[in-house]
């Protein structure tokens, strides 16, 4: 069969990409940014294309001319820069359904979401259960899958957020760890979806999770063993450090990170990630497996405990990095005569070192702001890296003694131009 999914390169699309290859069909995937895609999965014809402008049938037609199903996997979990709630699981999928109809696709299979619900508060939930009736109310052999928290061997958001918390130093820290979980392991996802497009599925809305829910806390320890690490206390968080930590990822979202402690991602933890797993059972042979059970067939290994550790100091990199910068660039604003005449002691023109300082100062501050705003973050690093060698070449031309001082400014910048390249090594999201 020819499929097309949508979000093929995520966390879920790209396991359901990965099972209808091995199912034998032609997959086409279409996403905003298909080039890291492409190269790892070069079987996959992959589309570039922003769903979010995809808003009438018009606009998909070409698009899925001569499928025989749609997987729809992609979502956004709330507005930003980039990323508009409505259009995608709302606008988008009212124009794609419309056009299936149009264009003779007989299946269509739709990732939702659990808690899905037009009344919600939540523009998620809202947005997500407005796409799910435009599925429902179509012509088409549909099936609605309403995962529960998504466990893989990747980590994306919100799993790799509880993968950094489980590999806390001395302790699990957490905000509402009494809140109830159901996972769902993303093979038995992908095969769900296999199964859709195959029409082994009656049209239904159903929740994919383990049968018995547990506790976050439960969850948390569980990983922290998974991750073969010492067994530790699980600390609650006051609830006003998840508000405050909510605000600001927030306001990080404004400048383009997606991080997974937006109010959004909390509101869905506050009401309990859990479904009905009874409706999954009736239709399938056997009921989907326990979160130990999904554990066991992905044992971790080195690189999973690097990225766990990592994963919450890259915010610290980035903070510290940008502080750096700002302040070196306004320091040598406040104290740009003693700066000039430090030049001017070994030679350089008064007029040829203030602008020097002034020039170096503005560029400081231009990278320190910039590499926060996410669009810009990897040219900031590398600006970084030229500006210091720069400053080194520079340096040891006209003021070599400064190797020597013993305050060793010049030798402090090998340390600040190291952390810089981890940065660059950390930057990727996925």
């Amino acid at each position: 069969m020819n499929i097309l999914v949508l979000g093929g390169y995520g966390l879920i699309g790209d396991a359901i990409v990965g099972r209808l290859l091995r199912d034998g069909h032609h997959v086409t995937g279409l996403g905003r940014d298909v080039g890291d895609a492409g190269r790892r999965r070069p079987a996959v014809r992959w589309i570039a294309a922003d769903m979010s402008k995809l808003l009438a049938a018009e606009d998909w037609l070409p698009v899925v001319a001569g499928m025989d199903a749609v997987v729809n996997a992609a979502g956004v979990l709330q507005d930003g820069p980039r990323d508009r709630l409505d259009a995608v699981h709302r606008g988008s999928v009212v124009a794609l359904v419309a056009a299936c109809e149009q264009a003779g696709v007989h299946r269509f299979a739709q990732i939702s979401a659990i808690g899905a619900d037009v009344a919600s508060a939540n523009p998620f939930f809202s947005t997500k259960a407005q796409g799910d009736r435009a599925v429902a109310s179509s012509s088409l052999e549909w099936t609605i899958l309403r995962p529960g928290l998504v466990i893989a061997p990747a980590a994306y958001g919100g799993t790799a957020l509880l993968r950094a918390l489980a590999a806390f130093p001395g302790f699990v820290p957490a905000v509402m760890p009494r809140q109830p979980i159901q996972t769902a392991a993303v093979t038995e996802i992908a095969e769900a979806v296999s199964r859709a497009v195959a029409g082994s599925l009656p049209r239904l809305a159903v929740d994919l999770v383990e049968a018995n829910a547990r506790p976050l806390a439960d969850v948390l320890l569980a990983l922290r063993a998974w991750l073969g690490l010492p067994p530790a206390r699980v600390v609650p968080m006051p609830a006003i450090l998840g508000r405050l930590a909510g605000a600001v990822a927030d306001m990080l979202g404004i400048l383009g990170w997606r991080s997974p402690l937006r109010c959004a991602a909390l509101a869905a933890v506050a009401r309990g990630v859990t479904g009905d797993a009874s409706a999954w059972n009736q239709v399938c042979d056997r009921p989907l497996q326990p979160l130990e059970a999904t554990l066991a067939d992905m044992p971790a290994n080195v690189q999973e405990r690097w990225f766990a550790r990592l994963w919450l100091a890259k915010p610290v990199i980035f903070a510290c990095l940008s502080l750096f910068w700002l302040v070196s660039g306004i320091v040598g604003l406040i104290r740009q005569e003693a700066a000039a005449d430090l030049l001017v002691s070994h030679g350089v023109s008064a007029s040829f070192a203030h602008l020097s300082v002034l020039a170096g100062s503005a560029a400081d501050m231009l990278v320190g702001a910039a590499v926060v705003v996410r669009s810009l973050a990897r040219r900031a690093l590398l600006a970084m890296i030229a500006i210091t060698l720069s400053y080194l070449a520079a340096a040891t031309l006209l003021v070599p003694g400064l190797w020597l001082d013993p305050l060793g400014p010049l030798v402090k910048t090998i340390p600040a131009l190291c952390l810089v390249v981890v940065a660059l090594a950390v930057l990727d999201e996925r």
